[in-house]
């Protein structure tokens, strides 16, 4: 089968999806499958082959790692030679439309707001994971827990803060401290910060400020979980339990930051809790093939929804492939099953 990996794009968490892409194309690879692994926001600018040639001239994907910091977004545009206001790098939809199917390896803004989605569909060309409207909803956190929680899901209490409507501390007021200061769009624990006074939220509010909008959360003291689906079933949740400070984006991808356990060592009656809840969100937001979603357990046994993710990483420290690990399928089996489900949606329409 032809298949185009596409990761990277113009994302804070590009070198995260630059890594997943890397694993995912060299599983395919590995299972005789013909991939391309291509960045979105470079596209094919330094390939010399043609584009229709490429399918039986396989380019050699390069080893990729998740460094400490996030990307410098500003030096990655100056970087590309292709000189164009557009996000999606020279010749990448013309190599889209000559494979069977995309497999997407994106993360964050460009990979999982729907828009790259939306193209594709538009396009004919099927693709996997979430259609675009799903993506779109999962992608807001704030329109994902109204949804959640009109439909009786249990979620922290939060305050959407839009910068161009007055004091932002005022605006938080309600929630109190501590509290979780985070992007209303992004993921990867980017921008997130933990306040506990006064001045840590106007620091952490004043970081988020170039983004519009940022969330204030009640902040909620427990264990935290996550749980993934695929093809509309639940995985086997996992504990994370990082050896310093939160679940931020050091101790997502540095090897050895974070303890991880799969299954989690949880009460059965709350590990069913849990399956059910994934579920839920990823049915109610109309979520296709797979999902993370992200939990909180209090010391009453109390969960609660934080947010949902519609492309999970696939990372050597990724949860998704430990979870599936647990019920006995391996990273090819996994991607495998992924694109198994997008062929048989075809463009997801």
């Amino acid at each position: 089968m032809k298949i185009v990996v596409l990761c990277g794009g113009l994302s804070m968490e590009r070198n995260v999806s630059i890594t997943s892409g890397t694993l995912i194309c060299r599983a395919l690879r590995e299972m005789g499958h013909r991939a391309i692994l291509v960045d979105m926001f470079y596209g094919l600018e330094d390939i010399d082959t043609p584009v229709e040639e490429l399918f039986d001239h396989l380019p050699e994907i390069a080893d990729a790692h998740v460094d400490e910091e996030a990307p410098d977004l500003e030096a990655v545009k100056a970087s590309r030679k292709w000189r164009s206001p557009s996000k999606v790098g020279k010749g990448v939809f013309e190599l889209c439309v000559l494979a069977d199917v995309v497999f997407l390896g994106l993360h964050g803004s460009c990979g999982e707001d729907g828009r790259i989605q939306a193209a594709l569909e538009l396009m004919g060309i099927p693709y996997t994971g979430s259609d675009y409207l799903g993506s779109a909803l999962a992608m807001d956190k704030d329109l994902a827990k109204q949804l959640a929680r009109a439909a009786g899901v249990r979620t922290p209490k939060w305050r959407t803060i839009y910068y161009d409507c007055g004091d932002t501390l005022m605006q938080a007021a309600e929630i109190g401290l501590p509290c979780v200061v985070k992007p209303v769009d992004s993921g990867s624990s980017i921008g997130v910060a933990i306040a506990h006074t006064q001045d840590e939220l106007s620091a952490a509010l004043e970081a988020n400020r170039p983004l519009g909008r940022a969330i204030v959360e009640q902040y909620v003291t427990g264990r935290e979980i996550d749980v993934g689906v695929l093809k509309d079933r639940s995985l086997p949740s996992i504990e994370i339990i990082p050896k310093q400070g939160f679940y931020d984006y050091k101790n997502k991808y540095q090897a050895g930051a974070t303890v991880e356990i799969c299954p989690s060592p949880i009460e059965p009656g709350i590990e069913a809790e849990l399956g059910r809840m994934a579920l839920k969100v990823h049915r109610l937001l109309g979520l296709k093939g797979y999902s993370r979603s992200d939990y909180m357990v209090d010391e009453h046994g109390d969960v609660y929804f934080l947010e949902i993710n519609t492309l999970p990483g696939m990372t050597p420290t990724s949860l998704m492939p430990q979870e599936a690990a647990a019920v006995g399928i391996d990273f090819k089996t996994l991607c495998q099953a992924i694109l198994d489900d997008a062929m048989e949606r075809g463009t997801n329409a």
